[in-house]
């Protein structure tokens, strides 16, 4: 069965570059992003990776814990990195889970469950629609998913952008607009009305009777 927004994300356990790890509990009460990975020692998906590493940082300001996976075995992750940090400059400091034996990437629909037991023998073409990005939030809740060709790398300042627009529009009755940024105007949802809308934000725009704007809420 495929895996829609607001599914429990599939809980599991596996081995990861930083030991064993059960996913729900490694979440913990914060956010996380699951990204996904064909095979290790691919062009796009080592780019992907120390871009990631890159923006580490900023997600952890946001409660983001970041977690990749390829369909190889740890052992062959731990011989990646170094590579990674060569093409990059970053480091990978979050954890790789290894599924060699496909269980993750079948759980999560990625591969078909007639996809065999290992990832011996398999190409990155095999695996190609192993390009998921899955945000999952504080409740085990999927987000948001992307998935992406093997030739097109992702986008990781889109990703920040959608966890900041998520945040933002799970504690205030608001939604984003087309290529919001965080600090810009938002929408007022329509569970709030004109008058609760003054008393909640204070002043707001009427762009038409179902799209009304006001500044971003503050914490």
């Amino acid at each position: 069965m495929s895996l829609r927004i607001n599914d429990i994300a599939p809980d599991f356990t596996a081995e990861t570059t930083q030991g064993v790890i059960k996913f729900h509990d490694w979440i913990g009460d914060g956010w996380a992003i699951l990204f996904s990975h064909p095979k290790n020692f691919t062009p796009v998906c080592t780019t992907e990776l120390g871009t990631m590493a890159g923006l580490e940082g900023e997600f952890k300001k946001r409660n983001v814990k970041i977690i990749g996976i390829s369909v190889d075995p740890v052992a062959s992750h731990d011989k990646w990195q170094a590579d990674i940090k060569t093409a990059t400059g970053h480091s990978v400091n979050y954890p790789l889970i290894g599924d060699k034996d496909l269980k993750v990437a079948k759980l999560y629909d990625m591969l078909p469950g007639g996809a065999g037991e290992t990832s011996e023998g398999r190409t990155p073409a095999d695996n190609a629609t192993v390009r998921s990005v899955y945000v999952i939030g504080p409740d085990k809740k999927i987000k948001l998913v992307l998935t992406y060709p093997m030739t097109t790398g992702r986008n990781f300042d889109e990703i920040l952008r959608a966890v900041d627009s998520m945040q933002l529009t799970a504690k205030h009755q608001v939604a984003t607009p087309a290529n919001w940024k965080q600090g810009e105007d938002v929408i007022i949802t329509a569970a709030v009305s004109n008058e609760d809308a003054i008393k909640r934000f204070g002043a707001y725009e009427t762009i038409l009777p179902y799209l009304r704007k006001t500044k971003q809420p503050s914490a």
